[in-house]
């Protein structure tokens, strides 16, 4: 016999379906319609408490006794009945992270194991170790309407870190292992409409996922769906294109859960431009839908003069599902989708609608200053500007599969990206979220490939291959329209690497072009690459103080510096382009300093702020298509007078002339790819970088000696801010001139008026101590954050700043009304 969730396909406008035996207990009256689907965000009215991972008392009572699970209905805990009082509990707004506020704690004395491993956690007390900080509590109370009776409601979870247990009414309704793959729980049967209901869900991050910093809590957003009985399942409304000398020919599949008896039904599917114009209406002829089944039904369409999704131009569509009832929409559902073509070529790399472009990406993972884990959408969003602003095309979600957020603005901005899963393996649950993630993911136009894993410990075994014929098997029947690669770190050619379609290489330079040579039917990709040690705005090594310069210069044995990787892949047309390690620094894995207090990399182009490094304009010059000359280090070097400075220019300029005081120190000539240097003895007042094109001055760059700290600065790229919406605002501390002082340190602390609320504060210091969600922040070599959040009400926002000793700065912002 047939399951609930069978799966019976279908071809053509019409679907044939066998008619399911009556499953026991099902309702025997006739579907009535229910209107179309509500999304209603539970983003406010949580409470939060810690729990505690092996003292039940210390718990909530949860697992006290045995039986836990002996009953239903009965969670073994108090938290999930109507009468407990959670009014002590800390209120909170997803996005929440609740390690973000836990104290640094040292893991282990100086010099041992235990040292490093906290210093990969970002020194934040997680883990079996912790067992009082690793376990949270959400609770929450949703008032249901009746006419709630008779929908099918269902809990959507962007990301919860980490292994949870969701209860409703008391009733264990579903459970989730992962911290980045999505989910979904139907809560039907277990809700209450016309009364209150108590949903909580309790957070486990005893065990890990990640070797660095990865948060915990209800860090993505959750919701709760309302539909009719019949209804498109989550992620099941599928397009495909086939682009041709026609136009794009597409197939629309559409996946059906009828949630009651047999009924016939309709699909209606709606395609719609980027201007909003209905390009295509199609309507299935009458289906019957089994009672409690799921039914995919295929439509085609040819698409005249389809608007392709490039980099330049990311034209979207958007899909609107509608299933009818009785001539009644039951349900709808939107897709967006693009209409391009991908192709990667073992001799001449990838190719986006049959031109080739070089992949130039960077690594990424989530968290960012002043919220941890907990980004909102639109700091994503300014996340991705930033990287683009540095000539980045793509983006690689490491080593997870990416937030929502990213994927539509990617979707938007025209941004390729790699998505990846989580664990590497065809267990189970590695295959559930493995399906999650490309069922998710599939209809995103800027996912051009499917990584299945990150430098695994089995990737040049057999298991390991056995294991990536199991995955690929898995996304090319849930997708099929893109390619597959893993992330080798050496042990090219072995193992799991026969099973790719792409080659995915880490560092390994000196291996490249051997496994070329040996397999040239194998297109290529550098899935991580560079990985050169930064500390922004410092210019020596200092192991006492955990610095390193940001030269381009430091690296660890496996990596390189940004010159050597992008000038080898650069020169090879086989190598699709390359991730670099990483785009923004992220906490914990503080290589080469793995120690307390050390808590956040060195690896990003910019620091955790999104602060840019100097090598950020590296990328500029030889990524973008503008004019760039970018000029360091500062020139404040008090004591050095006399002595040698390195001076660096980063530019894409045929030739740079340097002048220290108005003093010419000569003219050289720019190499692709490369940077200029200059050793000049320090003198106070001004280095001067003038850049040149066919002989004609085009740029001037200019470091001058500033005086002392004086007063603040703030600036914003946002200044009218939605609903929602955050400003990533800038603090600078200036001499009396309004110069930025690159060596200052001063506390800079902030005041908030209408409303809007300040998220948190950062400085880009990989050592600091201070908390992230405060009023007051160090500057670090002369910056800090803030991060501001607009409310729903709209109007004047003014940002206060003031340090000692400090002329006082105010930004004014404006918020808009929802």
């Amino acid at each position: 016999m047939l399951g609930r969730r069978d799966l019976l396909k279908t071809s053509g406008a019409t679907a044939l379906a066998t008619m399911l035996p009556h499953s026991a207990g099902a309702a025997t009256v006739a579907v009535q319609p229910t209107g179309p689907r509500e999304i209603v965000p539970l983003d406010a009215g949580w409470r939060f408490h810690l729990g505690h991972a092996s003292n039940p008392a210390k718990d909530f009572g949860f697992g006290r006794s045995h039986d836990t699970f002996a009953k239903s209905g009965d969670a073994g805990t108090p938290v999930a009945e109507a009468k407990f009082d959670a009014s002590g509990w800390e209120t909170v707004s997803l996005p929440h992270d609740w390690a973000v506020d836990l104290p640094f704690e040292r893991f282990g004395p100086a010099g041992s194991d235990a040292d490093k491993t906290g210093s990969f956690q970002g020194f934040k007390p997680l883990g079996r170790m912790w067992p009082a900080s690793s376990v949270g509590w959400y609770r929450i109370v949703l008032p249901l309407p009746k006419g709630d009776a008779g929908r099918r409601l269902l809990l959507q979870f962007d990301g919860v870190s980490r292994d949870c247990r969701v209860i409703l009414n008391g009733f264990f309704v579903g459970a989730n292992e992962s911290g980045y793959a999505p989910f979904e729980l139907d809560i039907t049967d277990f809700s209450r409409p016309g009364e209150d209901n108590v949903l909580v869900v309790r957070c486990d991050v005893s065990l890990g996922e990640a070797w660095s910093y990865e948060g915990a809590g209800l860090y993505r957003a959750v919701r709760l769906v309302r539909t009719a009985p019949v209804h498109v399942r989550q992620y099941g409304a599928t397009v495909r294109s086939t682009v041709g000398a026609q136009g794009a020919t597409t197939q629309i599949l559409t996946e059906i859960v009828n949630d009651g008896p047999a009924v016939p039904a309709q699909v209606r599917s709606i395609v719609s431009d980027t201007t909003g114009r209905v390009v295509a209406t199609l309507l299935s002829d009458p289906v019957t839908l089994p009672e409690w089944a799921t039914l995919t039904t295929t439509q085609q369409t040819l698409i005249a003069h389809p608007a392709l999704w490039s980099l330049e131009t990311p034209h979207l569509y958007t899909l609107t599902t509608e299933i009818l009832v009785g001539g009644v929409v039951v349900d709808n559902d939107q897709t967006h989708f693009g209409i391009r073509t991908l192709r990667f070529d073992a001799d001449k790399g990838f190719f986006l609608n049959g031109r080739p472009v070089k992949i130039k990406g960077t690594c990424n993972h989530q968290d960012h200053a002043g919220v941890g884990f907990a980004v909102p959408d639109s700091l994503h969003v300014w996340r991705l500007e930033q990287l683009k602003a540095m000539g980045a095309n793509a983006y690689r979600s490491t080593h997870h599969p990416a937030a929502p957020a990213i994927l539509a603005a990617c979707d938007r901005m025209g941004i390729l990206v790699l998505e990846e899963t989580r664990q590497m393996s065809s267990n189970a649950e590695a295959m559930s979220q493995l399906d999650r993630m490309v069922r998710r993911g599939r209809n995103h136009p800027s996912i051009v490939l499917w990584s299945i894993g990150n430098e695994e410990i089995h990737r040049g075994t057999e298991t390991g291959a056995r294991i990536a014929e199991t995955m690929k098997r898995r996304i090319y029947q849930l997708d099929g329209t893109r390619l597959v690669t893993e992330a080798f770190n050496g042990k090219f050619g072995e193992g799991a690497s026969r099973v790719l379609d792409v080659m995915g290489c880490n560092y390994y330079l000196d291996a490249i072009d051997g496994y070329h040579a040996s397999h040239p039917t194998v297109p290529m990709i550098g899935t991580e690459t560079g990985s050169t040690v930064m500390t922004r705005g410092e210019y020596a090594r200092n192991d006492a103080e955990g610095f390193v310069p940001a030269y381009d210069k430091e690296y660890p044995r496996w990596a390189t510096t940004a010159e050597k990787w992008w000038s080898f892949y650069d020169a090879r047309a086989f190598l699709s382009g390359g991730f670099v390690w990483t785009g923004f620094d992220y906490r914990g894995e503080p290589t080469p300093f793995e120690r307390w207090p050390e808590n956040v990399s060195n690896f990003g182009q910019m620091d955790l702020c999104g602060f840019p490094k100097d090598n950020y304009h590296y990328y500029r010059a030889w990524w973008g298509s503008a004019p760039v000359l970018h000029l360091f280090p500062h020139w404040n070097w008090p004591g050095r007078e006399g002595k040698p400075v390195s001076v660096w220019v980063h530019s894409n300029c045929a030739e740079v002339e340097l002048l220290l005081n108005g003093r010419s120190l000569g003219r050289k000539p720019v190499v692709r790819n490369r940077h200029l240097e200059w050793e000049v003895p320090y003198a106070p007042g001004k280095i001067t970088a003038r850049g040149f094109r066919d002989g004609r001055q085009i740029l001037t760059a200019e470091r001058a000696t500033t005086g002392a700290a004086a007063r603040i600065g703030l600036s914003s790229d946002r200044r009218r801010l939605a609903p929602g919406e955050v400003a990533v605002v800038r603090a600078a501390v200036l001499d009396a001139q309004r110069r930025e002082v690159a060596i200052a340190s001063n506390a800079i602390t902030f005041a908030l008026s209408g409303d809007a609320r300040l998220l948190g504060v950062g400085n880009g210091d990989p050592r600091s101590l201070e908390p992230d969600h405060a009023t007051r922040r160090s500057a670090f070599n002369g910056l800090c954050m803030a991060l501001i959040q607009a409310g729903p009400r709209g109007g004047p926002i003014r940002l206060e700043a003031r340090g000692d000793g400090l002329a006082p700065a105010m930004l004014p912002l404006i918020g808009a009304r929802a």
